[in-house]
């Protein structure tokens, strides 16, 4: 398919790179991948939204793309209250309009985040994986062995050798993750060359290696967003109309067996459990995110 032109929006610490998908006068939606993604992830999502008469944003998050960072002096934090002030200024830079958005992995995290602490700018949001916040003191402790398991890659990241190793072979690893977390899901070489041509980036590693450390306590975060991870802290609830997806095959984040996030939802919520489906929800089942979005759309 044909891409649509890369855009760019600045902010404060950013010149975010966007794809825009749809009419100017739309109703706006804001797509957001996650880690070791980028917007092709959202292509089948964003065009049937803009035949429905949505505004698509599909940025690249910092360390991915074209987005860069407008000074070499700005720490290249990858911890969740970052990105969740990206996605909050790319909001006001392109004075959208109460958009719905969705998120997957760190995607995810970011319209968390947003839909908690600015409620009143959000319509709705579609969230992989439930309440995305990150707990750092409970990540920071032991956790069970089979989750130990699941995030043996974020132990890697913590070490030199991690580090090292994802800066000298990043297409090879991450094409390892996405094998691992979406099992059952067949993409092609050429598929994930796509996807895998934003880690090309210059800041991907400093910005991945940072935020798998930030949310083990293993690194300081950026001293500027202090008083965001301080409001995280308190976990805050989401109270913007709410449907979380979940994959029934993702390798990372298996979906459990009761609902554990319904308290953290205090609108209307919904959670899907999506079977045959892994972590990358979006490209695995484009459907079902553009059927939670427009039905979220049509109640608010």
């Amino acid at each position: 398919m044909s891409r649509p032109p890369v855009r760019h929006a600045q902010t404060q610490w950013l010149d975010i790179a966007y794809e825009q998908h749809g009419q100017e006068d739309g109703d706006a939606v804001v797509l957001l991948h996650g880690f070791p993604y980028d917007p092709r992830a959202f292509d089948a999502v964003a065009l049937a939204l803009a035949a429905q008469g949505c505004r698509v944003i599909v940025p690249y998050l910092r360390g991915y793309g074209e987005t860069r960072f407008r000074s070499s002096w700005t720490q290249r934090s990858g911890q969740q209250a970052a990105i969740g002030a990206d996605l909050s200024d790319l909001i006001e830079a392109l004075a959208l309009p109460d958009p719905l958005l969705m998120g997957f992995d760190w995607g995810g995290r970011a319209a968390a985040i947003v839909s908690a602490l600015r409620p009143e700018r959000v319509r709705g949001l579609v969230v992989a994986g439930g309440y995305q916040i990150q707990d750092i003191k409970a990540l920071s402790g032991v956790l069970p062995p089979e989750v130990e398991h699941r995030l043996w890659y974020q132990t890697y990241f913590n070490t030199t050798r991690g580090r090292d190793g994802l800066a000298a072979n990043r297409a090879v690893f991450c094409e390892h993750l996405w094998r691992l977390w979406s099992p059952s899901w067949a993409f092609t070489s050429e598929t994930y060359a796509e996807t895998a041509a934003s880690f090309d980036h210059p800041d991907f590693v400093d910005v991945v290696i940072h935020s798998y450390r930030h949310r083990c306590g293993a690194a300081p975060g950026d001293p500027g967003f202090e008083p965001i991870e301080r409001r995280l802290a308190e976990k805050p609830p989401i109270t913007v109309p709410a449907i979380a997806l979940w994959g029934a095959d993702d390798g990372v984040m298996p979906a459990p067996a009761e609902d554990r996030d319904a308290a953290r939802f205090t609108s209307r919520y919904e959670r899907r459990v999506l079977p045959g489906v892994g972590h990358n929800i979006p490209q695995e089942a484009p459907d079902a995110v553009v059927t939670a979005l427009l039905e979220l759309r049509a109640a608010t």
